[in-house]
């Protein structure tokens, strides 16, 4: 099992979001299943495209996602996803 985990940022948007154990091979399957348990924040967390939006990043047992277009990183193996906001600004 995997445990998916989200910024605090995220709760602004859905209120009930908490961590998550989930079954799943990629990334693209783990933002599907999240989107299952909390409707719509898929769309939050990609683009029209079905690619990562710019503001949002995922990292896999601590590194930064090598896919951000078709979300294809393998998770053998994986323990811990982490979804969250990108800061930016000056």
């Amino acid at each position: 099992m995997i445990t998916v985990k989200f910024t605090s940022a995220l709760k602004r948007f859905y209120p009930t979001l908490e961590p998550l154990e989930i079954e799943a091979a990629n990334v693209e399957e783990v933002v599907q299943s999240v989107n299952d348990h909390f409707p719509g924040l898929k769309d939050y967390i990609l683009d029209n495209q079905g690619a990562l939006r710019k503001h949002v990043n995922i990292f896999v047992d601590g590194s930064m996602i090598n896919d951000r277009k078709t979300l294809s990183d393998s998770l053998e193996e994986v323990k811990e996803v982490y979804i969250m906001q990108a800061l930016s600004g000056g």
